[in-house]
């Protein structure tokens, strides 16, 4: 068990800035200060965090922190805290950790018994949820979807039963495909596109997911996109099958598979290996 007391430390202090997702307006009061004051700014892409510090007149040296250099760049993070020093860290946009990078940082200072704070501020998701017309409460929040159809219908199906809110991120370029995947998964529920978030261009596309894909067939969307579905409002029953592996192979062979194929279905049911199928079926 481990006590934080975030403003009564010798040594250095992590601070998790959250920087606008769209408008600059949204950044905070206190976000410009910590910036302002912190000795160092970690950052997601140090050229892309360079425009928001100039236009806040922030003079703060940065150092990149992704996913491709944290290895060997938090040891040298911790060393700089421990010397009393204190680092603001910031993605490209709305809040560290949050499918952005951050969290391998935070693990490692509370390890080290640094103190990490947050401070509140801009996030997609929920800025989404309150004015999708969804409900609010509860949600999961789930983030990217894998690219890959396959893998992405997986995490579809082990979402299937969720009665929260479920918000995801997605490319605009990518959007139709995962609502086709979703309209597969979970049926025609109420679904939300919100898209430049905070932006001239806002915008909200509310609808059955039929409804949207239709649209989307017509119309291209541009900016990263929040994709926001209703909770399922029935719970589906798990199928029950009957028998051992080789009585179900047995059974679908009465009804007209090779064994073959009753072995593969077999399998996918039950997310085996057919190697494994086939040895008990073959009593191997």
């Amino acid at each position: 068990m481990k006590i934080q007391k975030s403003f009564a430390q010798s040594v250095g202090t992590l601070y998790l800035v959250p920087t606008p997702i769209g408008n600059l307006e949204d950044m905070t009061f206190r976000a410009v200060k910590t910036l302002q004051t912190v000795d160092l700014i970690a950052s997601e892409d140090t050229r892309n965090t360079q425009k928001l510090l100039n236009h806040f007149e922030v003079k703060v040296p940065q150092k990149s922190l992704h996913e491709h250099n944290y290895n060997e760049r938090i040891p040298e993070l911790l060393d700089f805290l421990r010397d009393g020093k204190s680092i603001a860290q910031v993605s490209d946009a709305g809040m560290p950790s949050i499918s952005d990078p951050g969290h391998e940082l935070v693990v490692a200072c509370i390890e080290a018994d640094i103190p990490v704070v947050a401070l509140p501020g801009a996030t997609a998701g929920m800025t989404a949820l309150i004015a999708s017309g969804l409900l609010p409460q509860p949600f999961y929040f789930y983030g990217f979807l894998q690219r890959k159809k396959s893998s992405q219908k997986k995490e579809l199906e082990d979402l299937r039963n969720q009665t929260a809110t479920l918000i995801f991120y997605e490319s605009p370029h990518r959007v139709k495909e995962t609502l086709k995947n979703v309209a597969e998964v979970f049926g025609n529920r109420e679904v939300v596109i919100c898209r430049e978030l905070t932006k001239l261009y806002e915008e909200y596309l509310r609808g059955t997911a039929e409804e949207l894909i239709e649209y989307l067939s017509e119309h291209s969307l541009k900016g990263e996109c929040c994709l926001l579905v209703s909770g399922a409002t029935e719970i589906a029953e798990e199928e029950v099958f009957e028998g051992t592996l080789k009585e179900q192979v047995e059974a679908l062979i009465s009804e007209g598979q090779t064994s073959k194929e009753a072995i593969k279905s077999v399998a996918k049911r039950h997310n085996l290996k057919k190697q494994d199928v086939y040895k008990e079926y073959h009593e191997l």
